[in-house]
């Protein structure tokens, strides 16, 4: 399971006490560029474990998807002890990432500003929240479903006769994990020239806020309240979905190069020239005389052939593909977006480095199933060890939730 390249990351130590979606997407990227991590859990262990079905050898679908290269140990944090061995590991850890409810980590002696921005300079401390700690909604909790309806999101998707209807993932949490690894990575950016840490709180709202381009945008300028405008786009046209004689497509000719090439491959080519659809915005303004000139020729058009023929002719098109066509796609399978490793399978890694590329090297890890390894590293006897399995601070079997 060892992958033979390091990877850019390699010599980073994170310690990993989030659980969820966030915060492990987070640190699974970055144990896929090489960091160490240490996935620290609470007795119950991360909830996702149970979230199925689909279970394979007992873990859910979405555990496994989320939390490979890394390593497990399970630690009660409400007892002193388990908190002492959370220290132990930061003397050697540059990242710490948490997501607990406002207020936990202070609760148990392990706040930032008061222990551990001193104790330990150079630490990167990275939480993730609902709302943030103040403000009116601070400290309140929050999920992505949640997120996506109060950030605004949830209104601009759907269609006009189905309402406001959630996005069908959980893009503002995984929003919030990719936002995650870039303020850690700017953080320690930083780090190198003053050798100090930071603070770093990223919220799903304040993400969900930011995902709303471009209505957002255009709220802002115009002061026009965005509307549901279904798989139409608010300001370019055409950009939509249209039916075929065999399957549906999508569209999206966003400029007049494209529009005019369109028009030509659908056999309607002084469509381009028409006055109404001479320009984007011409095309925007007259949304509905466009698809009524569209419509027709696309219900004619072969969907799987019409949208490779646009591919070619530089047209950005696309059949809608259900997730089994695209996990075993063609080009899914060349870019290596699927990864099969020892049983794993899992989705593979969107950035491709080109000296030092991520790798698989961990399979998602048992609950604790790196603990006494982990323990011995800091420096723990064997004795200490035991005593702190007696003690209950550390966690070798999930307790009920």
């Amino acid at each position: 399971m060892t992958g033979t390249n390091r990877g850019a990351l390699a010599g980073l130590r994170v310690l990993d006490l989030s659980r969820v979606l966030g915060g492990p997407l987070c640190t699974q990227m970055l144990g896929d560029h090489g960091a160490e991590v240490i996935k620290v859990e609470p007795p119950q262990g991360d909830e996702t474990r149970g979230w199925g079905p689909p279970f394979h050898d007992g873990e859910a679908a979405y555990f496994v998807g989320i939390n490979r290269n890394k390593r497990s140990i399970g630690l009660d944090l409400s007892r002193p002890k388990g908190c002492d061995i959370v220290l132990r590991l930061l003397e050697k850890a540059d990242v710490l990432i948490e997501n607990f409810r406002i207020g936990t980590m202070e609760r148990w002696g392990l706040g930032y500003t008061a222990v551990l921005a001193a104790r330990f300079p150079r630490l990167v401390y990275c939480r993730i929240s609902g709302f943030g700690a103040d403000g009116p909604l601070g400290g309140m909790p929050g999920y992505d479903g949640v997120a996506q309806a109060l950030s605004g999101l949830m209104s601009v998707n759907g269609s006009p006769s189905s309402g406001a209807v959630r996005i069908g993932v959980a893009v503002v949490d995984q929003a919030t994990g990719y936002m995650a690894a870039f303020a850690i990575m700017a953080a320690l950016y930083e780090r190198n020239n003053s050798g100090r840490g930071q603070f770093i709180e990223t919220t799903l709202y304040d993400n969900g806020v930011a995902l709303l381009h471009p209505q957002n945008a255009n709220w802002l300028m115009t002061g026009k309240s965005p509307t549901i405008t279904g798989n139409s786009h608010p300001n370019v046209a055409p950009y939509d979905r249209y039916e075929t004689r065999t399957r549906p497509i999508f569209l999206a000719a966003l400029n007049n190069g494209q529009f005019r090439r369109l028009c030509a491959k659908l056999g309607n080519a002084a469509l381009a020239d028409d006055d109404r659809f001479r320009d984007n915005a011409d095309r925007v303004v007259n949304r509905a005389e466009l698809d009524a000139a569209l419509i027709p020729l696309f219900a004619a058009a072969d969907g799987e052939e019409v949208y490779l023929e646009l591919l070619n002719h530089g047209v950005p098109a696309a059949t809608i593909n259900d997730v089994p066509t695209v996990l075993d796609h063609p080009h899914t399978r060349h870019r290596a977006m699927v990864v099969e490793s020892d049983g794993y399978r899992g989705v593979g890694f969107p950035a491709k480095l080109g000296r030092t590329p991520a790798s698989m090297r961990r399979k998602p890890p048992r609950f604790s199933e790196y603990g006494r390894e982990i323990l011995v590293e800091a420096g723990y006897s064997c004795a200490e060890i035991e005593a702190f399995a007696t003690d209950g601070a550390l966690v070798e079997k999930r307790r009920p939730g």
